[in-house]
């Protein structure tokens, strides 16, 4: 039987797994990463971590299987960018994460130029993406200016620099779904947009070139996994996690719930218009080409269980949350919106910060425990809901919400969510279809798999029915009012 390594490269850690051709993980590998907040709104990764702990994972990921795998697919962070020698590979600073905020006041300073760069990107003026990351380290850092204008450094998204370092600098590529992200890509033209590199000072030879999703990447040198892989998808996490969850067609839409909570809905060759705080971006048909998807991203999904559980010292594991939500009848009108990082879909507002309402003297950690998943419930039909409008031709209002990621795995919040939304909520068996949707869009190249209905051949996945929608609606009011508060908050810094 053949086998397909696929390495998750994500926020808190890198994860790989050896997929057979019958859909079963033969081996997987894991390895935490350091989260560095050097200053308030500030996120950094160290971008040599970064690589290693990849590289950790698929070794073990391989041991374990006992099996060499015929092709590699990546996935990764999205967002987040690296900057780099060309003629060494050596990181130029650390990466600035996804979640950073260094850049919200130039972002509030572009704001006359939403209309034009959300026409070009689908995107919102945000920090969240890439494009003002890379322009406030150019400018930030003068020496890097003029060696970028001579050619010497490389920019780009996670995917860009593992690439780079597996292949030894041999090849320099990212995918269009990663482009998507960076606020510098057309994603009706499929092309870096000139435009908008001259709008934030970016030179284009810093960029890498454009492949399709399912296709050569080049291949790995042979002394980072004991061996040489030809890496043959790439995609990143929330696309390669709708394309894991077989969402292929227009109408089709998963809910990923890791560090962040990210709704995409497949809208298939239509690309839709801009409007109501949800993205457009690029994700991949069946065989791994380019189609179009509406997004909706919350920033903090997970990361607010591990707030509580490492910063406040509430929880003793992020499982005992589960537990706690379970021993409430209700959440008391205790609501937490866990704008760590900002707000990002619908509301996105950047200088919003983390807000818990509705304390009492009765209230206790099972409370903000409880609060804390519920937030992810409601902040997804914030933008469910939103999304079904905006693409009513391309989404039945019945249709289930497929669903993965870690924190998917606590059936107490998953039943809530289908209770919330009022349509079922699918869990598949293998929760990590990030990953797995790398090995599909890599096996299928490879001839693993002979199309991706034999790729889904072996999913099986547990339903959760709706039981209580009719009570939802007070509770959900209850949020939205939450919400309004840590608007209000933002908009008076004074």
């Amino acid at each position: 039987m053949t086998h397909v390594l696929a390495l998750d490269q994500g926020t808190t850690g890198s994860t790989a797994l050896v997929v057979a051709a019958d859909g079963t993980v033969a081996g997987r590998g894991y390895r935490a990463i350091t989260q560095r907040y050097p200053r308030p709104g500030w996120v950094e990764h160290d971008a040599g971590e970064l690589f290693a702990s990849s590289v950790a994972a698929a070794r073990e990921a391989i041991a374990e299987a006992g099996q060499k795998p015929v092709a590699l697919g990546i996935t990764n962070q999205r967002e987040t960018l690296v900057v780099w020698e060309r003629a060494t590979g050596a990181p130029v600073g650390p990466a600035i994460v996804w979640q950073d905020r260094r850049t919200a006041e130039r972002c509030r300073a572009l704001a006359a130029e939403g209309e034009r760069i959300a026409a070009r990107t689908g995107l919102v003026i945000d920090p969240y993406f890439t494009a003002t990351k890379l322009e406030w380290r150019l400018a930030n850092e003068p020496a890097l200016r003029q060696r970028a204008d001579s050619g010497d450094l490389c920019a780009g998204t996670v995917d860009s620099w593992i690439i780079w370092r597996l292949t030894n600098g041999a090849t320099f590529a990212t995918d269009p779904t990663n482009a998507s992200r960076t606020m510098l890509y057309d994603i009706d033209r499929g092309a870096w947009s000139d435009e908008l590199l001259a709008t934030f000072g970016v030179p284009r030879a810093m960029l890498a070139e454009v492949r399709s999703s399912s296709g050569s990447f080049g291949e790995t040198a042979a002394e980072h996994l004991g061996m040489t892989l030809p890496i043959l998808g790439v995609a990143g996490d929330q696309q390669a996690a709708l394309y894991g969850q077989g969402c292929w067609e227009a109408g089709e839409g998963k809910n990923t719930y890791g560090t962040g909570a990210f709704l995409l809905l497949n809208t298939g060759a239509r690309r839709p218009t801009p409007g109501a705080g949800l993205l457009t971006t690029v994700a991949c048909d069946a065989r791994g080409g380019a189609c179009y998807a509406l997004e909706a991203s919350i920033f903090v999904a997970g990361a607010a269980i591990q707030w509580l559980r490492d910063e406040l010292g509430v929880l003793e594991s992020s499982e005992e949350s589960e537990a706690l939500a379970r021993g409430l009848d209700s959440n008391d009108g205790v609501y937490f919106v866990p704008a760590l990082s900002g707000l990002g879909a619908p509301d996105w507002e950047p200088r919003a910060r983390g807000t818990i309402v509705g304390l009492t003297r009765g209230s206790s950690r099972a409370h903000l425990a409880r609060a804390a998943l519920e937030a992810m419930a409601y902040a997804t039909r914030d933008v469910f809901t939103l999304m079904r409008e905006h693409a009513s031709w391309a989404a039945a209002s019945d249709a289930p919400l497929r669903v993965d990621g870690g924190v998917a795995r606590n059936d107490w919040l998953m039943q809530f969510q289908a209770d919330v939304l009022g349509v079922p909520v699918e869990r598949p068996d293998v929760v990590e279809t990030t990953a797995l949707g790398a090995a599909g869009l890599a096996g299928i190249a490879a001839g693993v798999w002979s199309g991706p209905s034999e790729f889904l051949a072996a999913r099986h996945t547990s339903v959760f029915e709706p039981k209580s929608h009719a009570g939802m609606e007070l509770a959900w009011s209850g949020w939205r009012r939450a919400v309004r508060a840590a608007l209000a908050w933002a908009a008076d810094p004074d």
